[in-house]
């Protein structure tokens, strides 16, 4: 049996929604994160091979990392459903995407979360120098690569309804994460990016993503 074992408020909400879109029969094992680091508690670190999220298990497999699942699940219980044809304009754009969530956008954000952690964290004395440093570095690196990514962002959804073309696709499933975080953590404002909450808005009105956070119950990405 196929079974996700869900950390919440985490891109585990991809798997989740994925499994809801395909239908497939799975068991649902929730986690919460430990109150004082906001980590993974130990018993899901007993599970997950990194003990990060998300993280399924399938009879003897364990498997982590968020695109190697979607495609595990796809090409087991997928029946060809969430993937362009090859050889299709879309595909390209799927591919694109599908690769560019957690290859670019993704390590923005959570190098984002943790320049805020750092500010807020360190010891009172530090802080003028961290914020300092870490300024440069947002102004010189970070806000540069994210601001180009959402305006690649913008600028593809301004031709369909979703990333790969006008039909749901797995790059949509991986993104969808990303894109909720980067409302809260990367200066997606609706104002500046409205093909963007436009897109968003379609994917919380899909019947799978309802049923996705129904089941997952807290989520709420962290700022």
């Amino acid at each position: 049996m196929l079974t996700l074992h869900h950390l919440e408020n985490s891109q585990s909400i991809r798997i989740l929604w994925l499994l809801e879109e395909l239908g497939v029969d799975y068991e649902f094992k929730m986690y919460d994160r430990d109150k004082d680091t906001r980590l993974a508690p130990d018993e899901y670190k007993k599970i997950s091979p990194l003990g990060t999220a998300p993280v399924i298990t399938d009879g003897d497999l364990a498997l982590s990392e968020s695109n190697a699942i979607i495609e595990y699940i796809l090409d087991k219980y997928g029946d060809g459903r969430l993937r362009p044809e090859p050889g299709t304009p879309e595909r390209t754009s799927y591919l694109f995407w599908f690769h560019a969530s957690q290859g670019s956008l993704q390590p923005l954000l959570t190098i984002s979360f943790i320049f805020g952690a750092l500010k807020e964290r360190v010891p009172f004395f530090l802080k003028p120098i961290i914020r300092a440093v870490l300024g440069q570095a947002e102004k010189l690196f970070l806000e540069p690569r994210l601001q180009a990514l959402l305006d690649l962002v913008e600028s593809d959804l301004s031709a369909s309804a979703w990333f790969a073309g006008d039909e749901l696709t797995a790059a949509d499933i991986v993104m969808g994460y990303c894109m909720e975080v980067a409302v809260v953590r990367g200066g997606m404002t609706k104002k500046k990016y409205p093909k963007a909450h436009a897109f968003l808005e379609r994917m919380r009105s899909r019947p799978a993503y309802k049923r996705a956070l129904d089941k997952d119950g807290k989520f709420n990405p962290l700022p």
